[in-house]
């Protein structure tokens, strides 16, 4: 059986068993999908404690991705956490303190877990990169750095592919790491589709230790599904305490509702998603290269996702965007002054929409300003102690000096300009301004 817990649930409604459990709703329908909403009673398992029909549908995962897989139903932000504390373990494990050396376009989920697990971090950036949102790194370009540090890190994190769609080389990279002994973790966060396309692009067939996937971005998921997934040549240091560190950071009260979805996702991909999502993947491609022809330009390598550079089509962003929502009923998954960005599906009828959408705007004189160049700011303490620290919240205008705090960017993109512990510079006030961030959180002085 491809669904172990959805044919649990099912069968238990089919029971007309008398709920005297949680949850409070009882199984009576308020929005429609209570009956469904069960709690750890007999014969469901426990999500961190595995061993029936969850552990039996995560073993079904495994097969798919080809390593070991777990779930969370806190999104890929759970399992950032979990890869962080099970890097700890690993660098204790030699006797070592646990640093990290990280691109810059790191989602803000992975500062929380710096600052719990109190990790060193070293920010990576290349010079000229467009947008905060991206932080494109060679092979060659890491390999230079952990040939130059004076204290080697014990792990590499990337995000990949980042928000806008760009895409590292992750076998090149993965083999770097493997040369200077270095662990890669990768936030691929948006990338759980890749393992079902041809080309064998998914983190962990490339050589990456660990990685997390959100299910729910790129797969027909409840939001709220996603994954851990740990290499076969990992250390076992990592397998074995995964559902630990799991359990350190999750909720003791998971949800059903998400699980039987991670479940239901295994039997759509066991019953052929995978042919039909490679075929869209191609469908898209086409489409895009139709685009091209009128004028658009893109960003990113990844063929669902739909990153348009608009200025150069002749509109902000944001704007192009409401176009998009008031004209055509079309909304799109984020936008900010530069970019906007579409996410498609084989699940519906989106691109077509989008493509007469987009090919009824008409193009315009392109926008020639740019977004402020952001270079690595001082750092005054470490990510921990900041976060940590009293803090007061300021206006952008009065922050000159002062030393953020917590990082209170939004979601999407939740990816933070500024890190926690850096001074606030002039470049810095000018890229808040840019974006349309107003206040910050600083450290209390």
């Amino acid at each position: 059986m491809s669904t172990p817990i959805c044919d649990f649930v099912n069968k238990y409604i089919e029971n007309d068993t008398s709920r005297l459990h949680m949850p409070g709703h009882k199984g009576v329908s308020l929005l429609g999908m209570e009956r469904y909403d069960i709690t750890e009673i007999s014969g469901a398992d426990s999500l961190y404690e595995a061993e029936g029909i969850i552990r039996k549908s995560e073993e079904i995962a495994s097969r798919i991705f080809d390593c070991p897989t777990f779930y969370s139903t806190e999104g890929s932000s759970h399992s950032i956490r979990a890869m962080i504390y099970l890097a700890s373990l690993f660098a204790k494990k030699r006797g070592e303190n646990l640093r990290i050396l990280a691109q810059r376009n790191a989602h803000k989920t992975f500062l929380s877990a710096v600052a719990l697990l109190d990790a060193e971090v070293e920010w990576l950036m290349p010079d000229g990169s467009s947008s905060y949102l991206s932080c494109k790194l060679s092979a060659e370009e890491i390999k230079k750095v952990l040939s130059r540090v004076d204290k080697r890190p014990n792990c590499l994190y990337l995000t990949s592919p980042d928000y806008l769609g760009n895409v590292v080389n992750i076998r090149e990279i993965a083999a770097v790491c493997k040369e200077y002994g270095v662990l890669l973790i990768v936030d691929n966060a948006h990338g759980a589709y890749l393992k079902l396309l041809e080309n064998g692009s998914h983190p962990i067939e490339q050589g990456a230790d660990m990685c997390c996937d959100s299910a729910h971005k790129t797969l027909p998921c409840l939001t709220g599904g996603a994954y851990l997934h740990i290499s076969k040549n990992a250390d076992p240091v990592f397998k074995n305490n995964a559902k630990d560190a799991l359990s350190l950071f999750g909720s003791t009260s998971p949800s059903y509702l998400i699980l039987q979805s991670l479940d239901k996702v295994n039997g759509l991909i066991l019953d052929g998603y995978d042919k039909r999502l490679q075929d869209f993947d191609k469908e898209c491609f086409e489409v895009k290269e139709q685009l091209k022809a009128a004028g658009y330009v893109f960003c990113g390598e990844e063929n669902t996702k739909f990153t348009l550079e608009t200025k150069k089509y002749g509109y902000r962003g944001t704007d192009f965007a409401q176009i998009m929502r008031n004209n055509h009923n079309l909304e799109c998954e984020f936008s900010d002054p530069d970019y906007a960005v579409f996410m498609l599906s084989p699940l519906d009828n989106g691109l077509n929409k989008l493509k007469d959408a987009l090919l009824s705007v008409e193009k315009r004189e392109a926008i020639c300003d740019t977004p402020p160049h952001i270079s690595l700011p001082k750092r005054a303490m470490s990510v921990r102690d900041a976060i940590l620290s009293p803090s007061e919240t300021v206006s952008v205008d009065m922050s000159l000096g002062r030393v953020l705090s917590v990082c209170t960017v939004s979601c999407p993109p939740a990816v933070p300009i500024l890190m926690s512990g850096e001074i606030i510079d002039e470049n810095c006030i000018d890229a808040f301004r840019y974006y349309g961030i107003r206040d910050i959180k600083v450290v209390l002085e």
